[in-house]
């Protein structure tokens, strides 16, 4: 009797490995089969395998890896798509370009023209059209009051459980960024200037504040401050807080089943122009993100494909957009310091997303083709950084390392540009 109990033990289990072994089987073709579907030309495949070194970490715990420590990764990854952007804020005036240029319609199919002119190029009736975002004199005007305003309430609302939303004494509110480490609020601030040396204006305005003990303008929400475990005397971001803004679903275009965003792409012609204008917006994002090296937007979602099919269905990371169609760039503390440690993890990612993208905002190219000639990228941020924030000295800027990643991801990206242009220059 126990012989045959042994023997019907063992014979359900070998029935329970062979189970575990078919379903394992399967999962492995299946996702085989997955990254073999994605292609876009000129980048090979959209989904080519992943990084050895690639592992259990979400994007947040990715964030969090203190400055001069390697990332040891390993096991099973588990990141997922990011749903704790804000999807509202404060801005009583978003402007455009103009009080008619908006005139024309924005729905139906193009009836304007081309979409494209010379190449490689959104058509100048575009650019007309596009709104201007955060003018600079807005955001000088903002930044001005920000600094002297009173913060009277600090309140979630703003992503991560270490960010706050302030209120002002005047009603008005904004973002507080308190980062896990300084990387995060550099990162966020000096992509808002290396944006504004670009000239895309998507992003809100931002100022630096230190939390002092005797500071007049956080001096209403002291207790706040000791409940949050704040250190005194940190450095952090204030961004404008935007209201009424929706998530924004990346297009098709560049989705992984597209032949990508390029000059020769029919469905251009079938767009209304209001889709035009946020594939424009879109293009000049997907610069700024490469050359930041933030992988915590479109790359993540790219990145998020091998495990979750839809992941391009959904709202895309740190990216809304106002009742006019108008994206705002938000959360870009990944860029720069914190993407350029990591990139190695990422780079990859960054060159396919890129890749997929050969139309271009004409004034956007000209700032890269300026900064690729003159090799100055870094004087010419760190002197807009000093000039425009009184506590750039406290904050601190980039290593001379990762002043030179930015300067050869320019060039990389000026050699992308003329590679379109090859291709397309004749269309």
């Amino acid at each position: 009797m126990r012989a045959a109990s042994a023997n019907l033990f063992a014979l359900l289990l070998l029935c329970a490995l062979a189970s575990v072994f078919y379903v394992w089987s399967a999962l492995e073709d299946r996702l085989e089969r997955h990254k073999r579907r994605f292609s876009v030309p000129g980048a090979g495949s959209f989904h080519q395998g992943l990084p050895a070194d690639l592992s259990a970490k979400t994007f947040r715990v990715l964030l969090a890896v203190p400055a001069g420590q390697k990332p040891h990764l390993g096991g099973r990854l588990e990141a997922r798509n990011r749903t704790d952007q804000t999807v509202s804020a404060g801005s009583r005036d978003y402007h455009v370009n103009g009080d008619n240029k908006r005139s024309a319609p924005r729905e139906g199919p193009v009836k304007l023209g081309s979409p494209v002119e010379d190449g490689i190029f959104w058509s100048e009736w575009l650019e007309d059209l596009l709104p201007v975002g955060f003018t600079e004199e807005y955001a000088r005007a903002w930044r001005e009051r920000a600094r002297t305003h009173r913060v009277v309430k600090l309140e979630p609302g703003c992503g991560r459980i270490s960010n706050q939303l302030a209120t002002f004494a005047d009603g008005t509110k904004a973002c507080v960024r308190y980062g896990i480490n300084a990387d995060q609020v550099q990162g966020e601030t000096l992509t808002y200037y290396l944006a504004s040396l670009l000239g895309i204006t998507n992003l809100p305005p931002l100022i630096l504040s230190q939390l002092s003990g005797d500071s007049e303008q956080w001096a209403a929400v002291r207790t706040r401050i000791d409940g949050l475990q704040w250190s005194d005397r940190a450095v952090v971001s204030l961004t404008e807080w935007i209201s009424n803004l929706t998530g924004v679903v990346t297009p098709a275009p560049l989705r992984q089943e597209s032949s990508g965003l390029h000059p020769a792409l029919q469905e251009l012609w079938n767009k209304t122009t209001a889709e035009l204008l946020e594939l424009v917006q879109w293009s000049d994002l997907i610069i700024l993100d490469y050359l930041t090296a933030n992988f915590d937007r479109l790359v993540s979602n790219l990145f998020s494909l091998q495990w979750d099919s839809r992941v391009m269905e959904r709202d895309t990371n740190n990216l809304l957009k106002t009742p006019r169609g108008d994206l705002v760039f938000i959360d870009n503390e990944a860029g720069l310091v914190h993407g350029f440690r990591v990139l190695n993890m990422w780079e990859k990612y960054h060159s396919t997303v890129l890749n997929s993208v050969c139309l271009f905002r004409k004034r956007t190219t000209q700032r890269v083709a300026e900064l690729h000639r003159r090799r100055d990228s870094r004087n010419r941020l760190l002197e807009l950084y000093r000039d425009s924030e009184p506590l750039s000295s406290e904050l601190g800027f980039l290593s001379d390392e990762h002043a030179g990643v930015l300067q050869e991801r320019i060039d990389r990206l000026y050699k992308h540009i003329l590679h379109c242009k090859g291709k397309y220059g004749q269309l």
